[in-house]
């Protein structure tokens, strides 16, 4: 009876998960075993030329990629966000202004950037400022700017529009929300106290954040290089034409696009430095309305803060960055290429 009872009562083992790591490695593994007949199967000029637009802007945004991982793991782990709220000021409006100088100093990807604003809010912290740091963190930071720099060689023009125009955006829908928004609209476990991260081991924080935002990154990464080099490839390009004849239709198709992809905003420059037949006013609107809002940004900002504020707060800023990168662009680069 013992035995029987054993048996029943034994629990079952946990069934261990594959990770997104392993998966990439098995891949890395076929594709080297394979070389041969990959190479045999992209000897067609089409996918020979998809192949390299995608090795490109992999290898290029990869090392800002990085960069960008590590610095939000310190961050995480190393700056406790009792620290802004120590310097931000008591006024709503100064303490929206510091906040967006705040994504200068302390940066970090559009992912990590949103339990960053919880934890503020957690804090005591105003959601204007919260909100204000939230949009400025991932979007003006130096990574996100070097890497803009070297993905327009040689237009400095387009890195400090990228700034102003991103800046603007966060500065804007904070004091949006400061004098029309609602606390209502975030749910309460949102506004309650957040453990800090780094109570669990600092250097174990580290690692944990650096490796998740890596590996979430790394794959919008692969998946923008991807649409990159078939947008090269399979979309003709008298299309692109058409998009560069009219600016007006460039802007609107470019602002959905950079919804659509989702792209980390350390490699999304890269992305749309690719698509080179478009004037630069369309690729500037698709690096300011990025970081500010998309599909999965979406996603995070209605589990954190809830469905509510997530309808809300998605279609204004949408709004605000496309108005705030046409008012930056048209006077710093105008229909330029």
């Amino acid at each position: 009876m013992e035995g029987v009872t054993g048996e029943a009562t034994a629990q079952p083992r946990a069934r261990r998960r594959i990770t997104s790591l392993e998966v990439l490695c098995a891949l890395l593994v076929v594709a080297i075993l394979g070389q041969s007949w990959l190479r045999d199967v992209l000897d067609v000029p089409a996918l020979s030329t998809g192949a390299t637009v995608f090795v490109a802007v992999c290898v290029q945004a990869l090392p800002f990629l990085v960069l960008g991982v590590l610095i939000s793991g310190a961050i995480a782990a190393f700056v406790p966000a009792r620290t802004l709220r120590r310097v931000l000021p008591r006024h709503t409006g100064a303490a929206v202004g510091v906040a967006g100088l705040a994504g200068v100093a302390l940066p970090g990807c559009e992912c990590a950037s949103v339990p960053v604003a919880r934890r503020l809010m957690g804090q005591g912290v105003a959601p204007a400022a919260a909100l204000t740091f939230l949009l400025a963190a991932p979007a003006v930071n130096p990574v996100v700017l070097v890497a803009t720099a070297v993905a327009f060689p040689g237009r400095p023009e387009m890195v400090l529009a990228r700034f102003l125009g991103s800046f603007a955006t966060a500065v804007v829908m904070g004091l949006l929300w400061a004098r029309w928004g609602n606390p209502d609209w975030i749910v309460a476990r949102a506004l309650s106290r957040v453990p800090d991260p780094a109570e669990g081991g600092r250097w174990r924080a580290f690692a944990e954040t650096a490796r998740t935002d890596l590996v979430e990154a790394g794959g919008f990464l692969v998946l923008g290089g991807l649409i990159s080099a078939a947008l090269g490839v399979l979309v003709p390009r008298s299309w692109f034409d058409v998009l560069g004849a009219q600016l007006v239709l460039g802007v609107a198709v470019m602002a959905v696009l950079a919804v659509l992809l989702a792209l980390c905003s350390e490699a999304d420059a890269f992305v749309a430095a690719s698509m080179a037949a478009l004037p630069l006013l369309p690729k500037l609107v698709f690096l300011v309305v990025g970081p500010a809002i998309d599909v999965k940004l979406f996603a995070l900002h209605a589990g954190t803060f809830g469905r509510r504020f997530a309808m809300r707060f998605a279609p204004v800023t949408f709004a605000v960055a496309v108005c705030c990168a046409v008012a930056v662009g048209v006077p710093l680069i105008g229909g330029a290429r």
